[in-house]
């Protein structure tokens, strides 16, 4: 047999160094390190990628907010910097405060108005219950305020004519002392007739006879306390029916007296209905 080659004999001296296959894996921990390494720097590129500014978007920015912000932009010529606020725009946020006061006052005072108005509504209609009057007597609540109709047949007036009836002066008058519990309020007398025409010598057509019923009632009210400043009467003949006229019936809703007690404030406050 020949003897080992010198070659041979470091390829064996090497593994005896290294511990055969044993000490070759004793090494394997070198690459977990490395790779550790090589994720550690790709890890400080991306953060310190993500932290470098922009110097020239940074100055664009600055620019942009300075220009929104600078007095030229804004109405009144003030800056809404707090340094730089001009008085028109003090002005202007008082004036909007202002305004919304206002707004939750109105909203305050209607609530109450509403209120007074369905209670009077309550008593009124307790009352026409009380003497019989709950088929001559309606009550509503509406947007021109507290509307109280009155039918005048067997009621107020006879057919045709514009004097008060005796049996009419109670009711008239709870009606004037109820609302005359407020003194705020106007009061709107409407007298309505229906369509079938009428000319005599004192009421020439249903207008004259629909606006003498209306007078007849402010005079009445008048005399009961109410004030004159308060009142206004008007008449509107068959202008504003409420029920048809081609029946007794409906003729017979169509001949009434409104009256109104219109809201003091709001957007609707005395409008039309």
């Amino acid at each position: 047999m020949r003897p080992p080659s010198s070659r041979r004999r470091r390829q064996q001296s090497r593994r005896g160094d290294l511990g055969g296959e044993g000490g070759g894996s004793s090494e394997r921990w070198l690459l977990t390190y490395a790779d550790m390494i090589t994720l550690l720097l790709a890890l400080f590129v991306v953060l310190f990628s993500i932290s470098a500014v922009n110097i020239s978007k940074f100055k664009t920015l600055k620019e942009t907010l300075e220009q929104a912000f600078s007095p030229h932009i804004l109405s009144g010529g003030g800056s809404i910097i707090p340094n730089g606020g001009s008085e028109a725009t003090e002005h202007k946020a008082e004036a909007a405060i202002a305004a919304l006061q206002a707004k939750r006052a109105g909203a305050t005072s209607l609530h109450a108005e509403q209120e007074q108005f369905r209670r009077l509504k309550e008593k009124l209609d307790a009352y026409a219950r009380e003497h019989g009057f709950s088929e001559s007597i309606e009550t509503t609540i509406t947007r021109r305020g507290l509307v109280i109709r009155l039918l005048t047949d067997h009621v107020l007036f006879a057919s045709g004519s514009a004097t008060l009836k005796p049996e009419a002066g109670p009711l008239l008058a709870e009606i004037s002392h109820l609302v005359n519990v407020d003194r705020s309020h106007d009061i709107s007398v409407e007298g309505n007739t229906d369509d079938l025409p009428i000319s005599t010598s004192r009421f020439p057509s249903n207008w004259e006879l629909s606006v003498a019923r209306a007078t007849g009632v402010v005079r009445f009210m008048i005399g009961e306390g109410v004030a004159a400043s308060r009142l206004e009467a008007s008449g509107v003949a068959g202008e504003r029916p409420i029920a048809t006229n081609t029946t007794e019936g409906g003729r017979s809703r169509n001949r009434r007296v409104e009256i109104a007690l219109l809201r003091g404030s709001g957007p609707e406050g005395g409008g039309p209905r």
